[in-house]
């Protein structure tokens, strides 16, 4: 039961925190265009209106998963299935969108197990709300790779802060790279995390998918 409870106290901090982030870094943007440049104050609008809808969607179906009453959501937010690799194309659009361009990748995600699929999504979510947080606007390269039974998830960003966008200040003592090293750790893999020689940050989560296709090694 606790380690359920520590599973779901995981999920809503990568939702929360995420959500979040991306709103507050286009309020900033709103309000720093609003007056000198008003028709970018829209879009930056716009990015907030969608994220939090997204955002309420995915805790309302935790919540129904937790009562296990199956209800529906109330309003116009459907519930949102649960996130895998299929939809970080949108979670790569959404971090754009706040000031942070992707490159990224994904080879043989075709053998991931359904749990699998999901940890990548949260983990590669945590490490592009921590660039936005802490680096955006900035370029960053994501890569996922699934071989033989094992799943690599790498973040690296180029570090630096400029640009409009106000930023988002670092909470002392916040729980991303925590949680995810606890993700990591109970799928039985390793997690790096540090800054780089010639600046910028990196992650690299490596764990085993026990449910794919194929036994790690």
């Amino acid at each position: 039961m606790s380690a359920e409870r520590l599973r779901i106290a995981r999920d809503l901090h990568d939702i929360v925190a995420h959500g979040l982030t991306l709103i507050v870094v286009k309020a900033g943007t709103a309000n720093h265009v609003i007056a000198s440049h008003p028709e970018e104050a829209g879009p930056a609008l716009a990015v907030i209106e969608t994220t939090g809808r997204e955002a309420l969607a995915d805790m309302r179906r935790m919540l129904d998963v937790l009562r296990g009453d199956g209800g529906e959501a109330d309003g116009d937010a459907d519930l949102a299935p649960t996130p895998t690799v299929d939809q970080l194309a949108g979670l790569v659009g959404r971090v754009a969108q706040a000031g942070v361009e992707v490159d990224w990748e994904v080879t043989g995600s075709a053998a991931l197990s359904d749990g699998a699929s999901v940890a990548v999504y949260r983990i590669a979510q945590e490490a592009l709300t921590n660039v936005v947080k802490h680096a955006g606007p900035t370029s960053c390269r994501m890569r996922v790779a699934v071989a033989g039974g094992d799943v690599e998830v790498e973040v690296t960003d180029r570090g630096g802060r400029g640009g409009p966008t106000p930023a988002v200040p670092a909470r002392p003592g916040g729980r991303g790279l925590t949680g995810m090293q606890e993700r990591v750790r109970n799928l039985g893999g390793t997690l790096e995390a540090g800054p780089q020689p010639h600046g910028g940050f990196r992650v690299l989560a490596r764990f085993p998918d026990r449910a794919g296709h194929g036994a790690a090694r």
